[in-house]
């Protein structure tokens, strides 16, 4: 047999000379030195090792820059006492505007109230293209240029105030029974014949409302004022389903919140708000809380209440007065004496001022009535003045309006 010897291979690499064993000895040294230097200068020659990754560079976090807030325009100027006259849309489209910015020039007068919203839900002007109002079509053009107009009352110094007609809204009703005020049999609520109203604590009408009060505001007016503020009044009003969004308030919530989010919307563009109340609701809590009209509450919520305390409107036997409207100096003087006591919890800082209405019309259907002219109208104004209070406002729903009784203008 030939090839192994003793356990090792025969052939050139394990057979030599003598000095063989010696090579092997130094070799082996030699190869392990080159081991551990290549393993420490060039690690990975023998044993590769994973890459490593180079840790990329932070994105660097880009903060937005907010949208500054809007700065709200300063307020309206307005006159030291508002003395105005109501104006329908009809009456304010028309030449015989004219007549009465000549009255108001030659008088005391120096503000007046013009429909915008009227009570059958009819927006007086054209809206834009695309708003609420003028989809469902509410709008009818009784005022062609409704900026003009206020510029035109601008330009002599009138005070302008656009009056909404709020919850009594049978155009809106009908467009968008959703926003329907119901019974709870679910059938439409209307105060008288058809003229249906919509729900106070729906924000979708809280929202139309103030896209009408915001037109207004961006025509130019002073101060819009909501009327019809309140709920319904009358048989069957009792039994109202306002939906889950009421749930846990009171109709005085429903009124209220709805004028604290309009204030601070109209707050923003520099405009005023007020807000008409029943005269009732001055002295009788459960009238007010039944309408949701809390007259305090409401006078620390707008900038100016508004009080309907005409004659004709209080029962016999208001005020101890057997004729209220046969007794317009007692019947004002009254109830703005009340509103004093009503609104002295709230401090002053933060209450409304009262700017009330005044009558300005023969109540003809009130047993016992006279006839109202100038004699008449300066009475309440000079019981509104004794009373303490400097503002008031005339109503004549034919607008059919003299000096008598008003004083002229200064020089």
């Amino acid at each position: 047999m030939g090839g192994y010897r003793g356990g090792g291979y025969i052939g050139t690499r394990y057979r030599g000379s003598r000095g063989g064993g010696r090579g092997i000895v130094i070799v082996i040294p030699v190869i392990l030195a080159l081991l551990v230097l290549g393993l420490w200068f060039g690690r990975g020659l023998l044993f590769p090792t994973a890459a490593v990754e180079e840790t990329p560079e932070p994105t660097p976090i880009v903060t937005p820059t907010p949208e500054p807030t809007p700065t709200p325009e300063p307020m309206r100027e307005k006159p030291e006492a508002v003395k105005g006259v109501y104006v329908s849309g009809p009456v304010a489209g028309d030449p015989y505007m004219d007549k009465i910015i000549d009255l108001i020039d030659r008088t005391e007068l120096n503000a007046v109230v013009i429909d915008i919203k009227g009570d059958e839900g009819k927006v007086t002007f054209r809206m834009p293209e695309g708003s609420t109002p003028r989809e469902i079509g509410a709008c009818v053009r009784y005022i062609s240029d409704l900026p003009a107009l206020v510029e035109k009352l601008r330009e002599h110094g009138i005070y302008t105030i656009a009056r909404v007609v709020s919850f009594k809204d049978p155009t809106l009703a009908e467009a968008k029974p959703e926003y329907m005020l119901r019974k709870s049999d679910g059938s439409g609520v209307a105060e008288s014949g058809t003229l249906y109203w919509v729900n106070p604590f729906e924000q979708g009408v809280r929202d139309y409302l103030t896209e009408i009060a915001l037109a207004a505001a961006d025509a130019g007016f002073d101060e819009v004022q909501m009327d019809y503020v309140r709920f319904p009044a009358g048989k069957g009003t009792g039994d109202l389903d306002f939906g889950l969004s009421a749930e846990g308030k009171e109709r005085t919530d429903g009124v209220t919140e709805f004028l604290e989010e309009l204030r601070q919307v109209l707050k923003e563009k520099g405009v005023w708000l007020s807000a008409d109340v029943f005269g009732v609701v001055i002295t009788n809590r459960s009238d007010g809380a039944f309408l949701g009209q809390d007259y305090a509450r409401m006078g620390e919520t707008v900038d100016f209440i508004c009080p309907m305390i005409y004659p004709s409107h209080y029962v016999a036997g208001a005020f101890n007065l057997d004729v209220p409207d046969a007794h317009p100096y007692e019947t004002i003087f009254a109830a703005l004496s009340a509103s004093q006591r009503a609104l002295s919890g709230v401090d002053e800082e933060t209450r409304a001022g009262v700017r009330p209405w005044l009558q300005a019309f023969t109540a003809t259907w009130v047993t016992g009535h006279i006839t109202y002219g100038g004699e008449e109208i300066r009475a309440q104004i000079q019981a509104t003045y004794d009373a303490g209070y400097t503002e008031w406002i005339l109503w004549n729903a034919q607008n059919n309006y003299s000096d008598a009784g008003l004083l002229p203008a200064e020089e």
